[in-house]
């Protein structure tokens, strides 16, 4: 890495959360994603099945921090 990025990093991490968050927002934006994922057709049809069931209320939908909590604790272990 180089002693920019270094700084820049540096930099970042010390900046308040929403500012870090809205900061790796515009990084992520900024990435060129001309070409497309290559999924497999097993994967196009999970995508697929799993946003019919959200779509159609037919889905248990965890809220993240519940999520990333219960794994926290599970990492513990």
């Amino acid at each position: 890495m180089s002693p920019k990025i270094g700084h820049v990093m540096k930099e970042a991490l010390e900046l308040p959360s929403q500012v870090r968050a809205f900061l790796a927002e515009k990084l992520l934006e900024s990435l060129d994603f001309k070409e497309p994922f290559d999924l497999s057709s097993e994967w196009k049809e999970e995508i697929d099945r799993r946003y019919r069931q959200i779509d159609e209320d037919q889905a248990q939908l965890t809220p993240a921090d519940e999520v990333f909590t219960e794994a926290g604790k599970r990492l513990q272990k």
